[in-house]
Protein backbone atom coordinates (compact mmCIF):
# COMPACT_ATOMS: atom_id res chain seq x y z
CA UNK A 1 0.00 0.00 0.00
CA UNK A 2 1.11 3.31 -1.16
CA UNK A 3 1.85 6.60 1.25
CA UNK A 4 1.53 8.84 -1.42
CA UNK A 5 -1.26 10.30 -3.17
CA UNK A 6 -1.43 11.08 -6.82
CA UNK A 7 -2.67 13.94 -8.70
CA UNK A 8 -3.00 15.40 -12.25
CA UNK A 9 -1.24 17.71 -13.55
CA UNK A 10 -2.98 20.59 -15.34
CA UNK A 11 -3.09 19.86 -18.76
CA UNK A 12 -3.92 16.18 -18.14
CA UNK A 13 -1.05 14.17 -19.08
CA UNK A 14 0.29 12.46 -15.92
CA UNK A 15 -0.21 11.91 -12.29
CA UNK A 16 2.37 14.05 -10.21
CA UNK A 17 2.92 11.56 -6.79
CA UNK A 18 2.66 13.68 -3.42
CA UNK A 19 3.30 13.17 -0.12
CA UNK A 20 0.79 14.60 1.85
CA UNK A 21 1.76 17.22 4.71
CA UNK A 22 5.56 17.31 3.20
CA UNK A 23 6.14 19.47 0.64
CA UNK A 24 9.31 21.23 0.37
CA UNK A 25 11.17 22.56 -2.38
CA UNK A 26 14.22 20.90 -1.74
CA UNK A 27 14.12 16.81 -0.62
CA UNK A 28 15.00 16.49 3.39
CA UNK A 29 14.74 20.09 3.94
CA UNK A 30 12.11 20.53 6.72
CA UNK A 31 11.47 22.91 8.91
CA UNK A 32 12.01 22.28 12.44
CA UNK A 33 8.16 24.35 12.87
CA UNK A 34 6.75 22.22 10.21
CA UNK A 35 8.20 18.71 11.31
CA UNK A 36 11.20 16.75 12.84
CA UNK A 37 13.60 15.21 10.38
CA UNK A 38 16.03 13.15 10.25
CA UNK A 39 19.59 14.56 9.68
CA UNK A 40 21.94 11.90 10.56
CA UNK A 41 22.69 8.48 12.62
CA UNK A 42 25.64 7.46 14.07
CA UNK A 43 26.11 3.92 15.60
CA UNK A 44 28.49 3.73 18.37
CA UNK A 45 31.80 1.95 17.71
CA UNK A 46 32.69 -1.53 19.71
CA UNK A 47 34.52 1.20 22.11
CA UNK A 48 31.12 1.77 23.30
CA UNK A 49 30.99 -1.02 24.99
CA UNK A 50 34.46 -1.42 26.52
CA UNK A 51 37.27 0.36 25.61
CA UNK A 52 39.51 -2.78 27.10
CA UNK A 53 37.69 -5.74 25.04
CA UNK A 54 38.70 -2.93 22.17
CA UNK A 55 42.29 -2.50 22.61
CA UNK A 56 42.42 -6.66 23.11
CA UNK A 57 40.16 -6.86 20.05
CA UNK A 58 42.80 -4.56 18.36
CA UNK A 59 45.70 -6.20 19.69
CA UNK A 60 45.08 -9.26 18.37
CA UNK A 61 43.66 -8.44 15.10
CA UNK A 62 47.13 -6.79 14.37
CA UNK A 63 48.64 -10.38 15.23
CA UNK A 64 47.50 -11.32 11.92
CA UNK A 65 47.64 -14.89 13.67
CA UNK A 66 45.01 -14.33 15.95
CA UNK A 67 42.93 -12.80 13.94
CA UNK A 68 40.28 -14.83 13.90
CA UNK A 69 40.29 -15.35 17.86
CA UNK A 70 40.16 -11.18 17.90
CA UNK A 71 37.03 -10.66 15.37
CA UNK A 72 35.25 -13.37 17.53
CA UNK A 73 35.89 -11.51 20.65
CA UNK A 74 34.42 -8.25 19.13
CA UNK A 75 31.49 -9.82 17.55
CA UNK A 76 29.29 -9.39 20.54
CA UNK A 77 30.07 -5.68 21.20
CA UNK A 78 29.84 -5.19 17.46
CA UNK A 79 26.49 -6.70 17.03
CA UNK A 80 24.70 -5.66 20.73
CA UNK A 81 24.07 -2.10 18.70
CA UNK A 82 21.82 -4.13 16.26
CA UNK A 83 20.17 -6.37 18.71
CA UNK A 84 16.73 -5.64 19.79
CA UNK A 85 16.90 -4.64 23.73
CA UNK A 86 20.45 -3.47 23.15
CA UNK A 87 20.62 -1.55 20.15
CA UNK A 88 21.63 1.91 20.82
CA UNK A 89 22.53 4.70 18.26
CA UNK A 90 22.32 8.74 18.25
CA UNK A 91 20.37 10.70 16.37
CA UNK A 92 20.69 13.84 15.19
CA UNK A 93 17.28 15.68 13.85
CA UNK A 94 16.18 19.33 13.05
CA UNK A 95 15.04 19.98 16.56
CA UNK A 96 17.07 17.95 18.88
CA UNK A 97 20.28 15.04 19.81
CA UNK A 98 18.71 11.78 20.77
CA UNK A 99 20.48 8.87 22.29
CA UNK A 100 18.30 6.23 21.29
CA UNK A 101 17.97 2.87 22.21
CA UNK A 102 16.13 -0.25 21.63
CA UNK A 103 14.66 -1.83 18.60
CA UNK A 104 12.38 1.10 17.95
CA UNK A 105 14.78 3.78 18.76
CA UNK A 106 12.85 5.05 21.79
CA UNK A 107 14.93 8.34 22.83
CA UNK A 108 16.56 7.45 26.78
CA UNK A 109 18.05 11.25 26.41
CA UNK A 110 17.85 14.49 24.69
CA UNK A 111 18.67 17.78 24.33
CA UNK A 112 17.16 20.39 22.43
CA UNK A 113 19.17 21.86 19.53
CA UNK A 114 18.51 25.62 21.39
CA UNK A 115 20.36 24.70 24.18
CA UNK A 116 23.40 23.36 22.97
CA UNK A 117 26.29 25.44 22.93
CA UNK A 118 29.20 23.60 21.57
CA UNK A 119 30.32 20.18 21.05
CA UNK A 120 33.85 19.38 21.65
CA UNK A 121 35.47 16.22 21.06
CA UNK A 122 37.41 14.47 24.08
CA UNK A 123 40.79 14.24 22.78
CA UNK A 124 42.00 11.15 25.03
CA UNK A 125 39.41 9.32 23.61
CA UNK A 126 40.26 9.32 20.18
CA UNK A 127 40.98 5.71 19.11
CA UNK A 128 42.73 5.79 15.71
CA UNK A 129 42.05 1.79 14.51
CA UNK A 130 38.04 2.27 15.24
CA UNK A 131 38.34 5.58 14.20
CA UNK A 132 35.29 6.76 17.08
CA UNK A 133 36.32 8.89 20.10
CA UNK A 134 33.75 10.78 22.44
CA UNK A 135 31.49 13.86 22.27
CA UNK A 136 30.68 16.12 24.87
CA UNK A 137 27.18 18.41 24.68
CA UNK A 138 27.73 21.78 26.11
CA UNK A 139 24.84 23.63 27.47
CA UNK A 140 25.22 26.42 30.07
CA UNK A 141 29.19 25.68 30.53
CA UNK A 142 27.80 22.20 31.71
CA UNK A 143 28.14 19.17 29.75
CA UNK A 144 24.61 17.87 29.27
CA UNK A 145 25.06 15.02 26.68
CA UNK A 146 27.79 12.66 26.37
CA UNK A 147 28.41 10.28 22.93
CA UNK A 148 31.02 7.25 23.82
CA UNK A 149 32.50 5.90 21.03
CA UNK A 150 30.95 7.47 18.45
CA UNK A 151 32.21 6.47 14.55
CA UNK A 152 33.77 9.36 12.75
CA UNK A 153 33.45 11.71 15.84
CA UNK A 154 34.87 15.27 14.08
CA UNK A 155 32.51 14.77 10.86
CA UNK A 156 29.24 14.05 13.36
CA UNK A 157 30.67 16.57 15.51
CA UNK A 158 30.40 18.90 12.62
CA UNK A 159 26.76 18.04 11.68
CA UNK A 160 25.40 18.96 15.02
CA UNK A 161 26.66 22.16 14.53
CA UNK A 162 25.90 22.93 10.95
CA UNK A 163 22.36 21.49 12.43
CA UNK A 164 22.73 23.99 15.11
CA UNK A 165 23.66 27.33 12.91
CA UNK A 166 21.51 26.35 9.89
CA UNK A 167 17.99 25.94 12.50
CA UNK A 168 18.45 27.73 15.28
CA UNK A 169 17.79 31.26 15.02
CA UNK A 170 20.80 33.76 16.64
CA UNK A 171 23.39 30.33 17.00
CA UNK A 172 24.65 31.55 13.38
CA UNK A 173 26.06 34.81 14.21
CA UNK A 174 28.94 33.22 16.36
CA UNK A 175 30.39 32.07 13.15
CA UNK A 176 32.79 34.53 11.60
CA UNK A 177 31.71 36.08 8.47
CA UNK A 178 33.98 34.82 5.28
CA UNK A 179 32.88 36.06 2.21
CA UNK A 180 32.65 34.57 -1.30
CA UNK A 181 34.96 36.81 -2.42
CA UNK A 182 37.73 35.62 -0.22
CA UNK A 183 40.77 34.44 -1.95
CA UNK A 184 43.34 31.53 -0.73
CA UNK A 185 46.47 31.92 0.72
CA UNK A 186 49.43 30.58 -1.20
Amino acid sequence: MSTSASESSPDGKAAVPRRPGLSQPVTGVVPPQVAEANIRTAWPSVTDFSPAVANLGRTLIRSIILAPLGWLLLSWPYFKKVLPFFAKRYTLTNRRLMVRRGLKGKPRQEVALSAIDDVRLVEDSYNPFYRSATLEVLSGGKVVLTLTGVSEPEAFRQSILNALFAWVPGKSSALPMIPASATVAK
